[in-house]
């Protein structure tokens, strides 16, 4: 059930209870935690904390704690799953659900006394099909006629055929209003469910539904609501128009949390947190690496240069030199470069952009600064703080890496931060080498209705891919990059699934779906949840969905072909 006063229906009800917050493994999902944290702190509300990375973890913490907890909060996992028919759970337990995937499971939305769904209003719920067309009840119906049959027995035999034949005229005209009704239900669940999606960022909705309506909001989990607006357009989870009306709606915020200050005002405030709007160059990281590793590195830049070939790399040059930008400068390190070329480097990318068709290099966003020394914008930190969730390092454990990411969103714990964006660094070298490998090969092979890649086990930087959103960012850089230098039409209509090795020793893969590119940007509706559950039910192939992203799959290596032999006939 939705509810639309969050304190009223949540945040008072829990006030005094112990609660249970189950987090995804998300840096939208941890900067709305830390939201909810904050609040719950300055209430003195007892919580505890449990990091989940899938459906099975899920299931696995609740049954843990399902007899100490009645309070259930679950940020960015629950929403697309019954969650009743999941856990099931007593009665008296709430669970109080704050979750960006879309769609919504209907029972979910339509259980009025377990499930409170904390989403934004304005998030477009039209297509939500009504509970009549779902939901129906015939056992009435067959007690009505089960006593209309039984005080008829008493009447003559003549009598009492004419009215069986009734009666069973009656019945076949209610079997077949029924078989009508669940063939209507089959195809407006079909509608329903063909596409997954994200909604509005639980970060946004936990800072503006709560945090600001109970006038507790404060710049810093302003900064952390920008962070989870942030993270959905770097994953490509919502699409541009979406952002940008909800960074003109976070811009309101931060015009009323930082106004222009004078110096008595700025001498006691340099060590507090400043929030400024700017117009950001789509180059990842370049504040804390070099210019041109930077533009060899972001997507948008790269595949825009081609920059993994020589033709590609000598009009990257060309590009500097047109900006009077020397290369000396250039790939050295941003902070040691000439303050006059930092100064004007946006202005000369914006001169030199529209000659190289680069339209689309400035986006909006904002940056943070702490004092005079740090100054973070909110891609960065977002590139950080996935990474150090997604480490390699193999003595770490998942509930480490997140803790170690919930950590580093705090300006206490620098030192994390600066080692995420490191790591980041490292993500992109290799994502940049794995895609000029699958061009260079020819591996991004076109299988019909879609584009098919194989990350090699083995091959230099491997290990970063058997990870969701780090194999998410390969595929969409790697369908942008094969757009660009197919000469086919074609391949601008098509998907692309890409399948990485996940566990060598248990031989099973991963495998994810990215939709189609629609003029500018790649879509945000994704099909290939519906498909992949068909082909995998259509070929008994071992797949386990438990990623609550239906189009983030697992599956046994070894029914690798026949899977996608069934993924190409379903979608051809």
């Amino acid at each position: 059930m939705f509810i639309s006063d969050f304190r009223k229906d949540f945040y008072d009800i829990v006030l005094h209870k112990r609660v249970l917050v189950l987090v995804a493994l998300d840096v939208d999902a941890i900067c709305a935690c830390r939201i909810l944290q904050s609040l719950f702190q300055c209430d003195h509300v007892e919580y505890t904390l449990i990091p989940i990375g899938g459906r099975q973890d899920l299931e696995k913490a609740y049954l843990e704690h399902s007899e100490t907890f009645q309070h259930v909060v679950m940020i960015n996992c629950g929403a697309n799953i019954d969650i009743l028919d999941t856990l099931q759970p007593p009665e008296n337990i709430q669970f109080y659900i704050c979750d960006s995937h879309r769609p919504i499971d209907l029972v979910n939305i339509y259980n009025e006394t377990q499930v409170k769904l904390l989403m934004k209003q304005e998030d477009d719920f039209s297509s939500i099909p009504e509970y009549d067309k779902i939901f129906r009840d015939d056992d009435s119906e067959d007690e009505d006629e089960d006593s209309g049959n039984e005080s008829d027995s008493s009447l003559p035999s003549g009598k009492r055929r004419r009215l069986d034949e009734n009666a069973l005229e009656r019945r076949m005209e209610r079997r077949q209003k029924r078989r009508l009704w669940e063939q209507e239900r089959q195809d407006i669940m079909f509608g329903y469910e063909e596409f997954s999606f994200h909604g509005t960022s639980s970060a946004i909705v936990l800072y503006e539904e709560l945090a600001w309506k109970m006038s507790k909001d404060t710049n810093e989990l302003l900064w952390l609501a920008i962070l989870g607006l942030t993270s959905q357009i770097i994953i490509g989870k919502i699409e541009r128009d979406k952002y940008v009306s909800d960074v003109d709606q976070l811009n309101r915020h931060v015009s009323r949390h930082n106004h222009p200050l004078n110096d008595e005002e700025m001498a006691v405030s340099v060590e507090c947190l400043r929030i400024a709007f700017n117009r950001e160059l789509r180059l990842s990281l370049y504040r804390h690496w070099s210019i041109f590793d930077s533009l060899c590195h972001s997507v948008y830049t790269a595949c825009s240069f081609k920059v993994w070939t020589m033709k590609g790399k000598k009009r990257l040059h060309e590009f500097l030199a047109d900006m009077g930008l020397p290369l000396v400068q250039c790939k050295q390190k941003y902070s040691s470069m000439d303050i006059t070329l930092k100064e004007n480097l946006s202005e000369w990318i914006n001169k030199s952009a529209e000659k190289f068709g680069l339209d689309d290099i400035f986006l909006p966003s904002f940056q943070a600064q702490y004092g005079y020394k740090n100054k973070f914008c909110a891609a960065d930190v977002v590139h950080a703080v996935g990474a150090i969730l997604e480490s390699v390092e193999k003595d770490k454990t998942a509930e480490q890496k997140f803790l170690q990411a919930f950590d580093s969103l705090s300006r206490n714990n620098l030192k994390y931060l600066l080692n995420g964006l490191e790591s980041a660094k490292k993500q992109l070298v290799a994502t940049l080498e794995q895609v000029r490998t699958l061009l260079d090969m020819n591996q991004v092979i076109c299988a019909g209705p879609f584009l098919y890649a194989y990350v090699q086990s083995g091959s230099a930087g491997s290990h970063y891919f058997s990870h969701p959103v780090c194999l998410t960012m390969l595929a969409r850089f790697t369908l942008e990059a094969y757009i660009n230098t197919s000469k086919s039409k074609r391949a601008k209509t098509l998907p692309l699934v890409m399948c990485a090795p996940l566990d060598l020793d248990k031989g099973t893969s991963i495998v994810v779906g990215i939709p189609p590119k629609r003029e500018q940007e790649i879509l945000t509706k994704n099909f290939f949840g519906r498909a992949f559950e068909q082909a995998g039910e259509k070929t008994s192939s071992r797949t386990l969905l438990d990623n609550f992203d239906s189009s983030i799959i697992e599956m046994k290596t070894e029914d690798r072909s026949k899977f996608f032999d069934a993924l190409i006939s379903l979608l051809s």
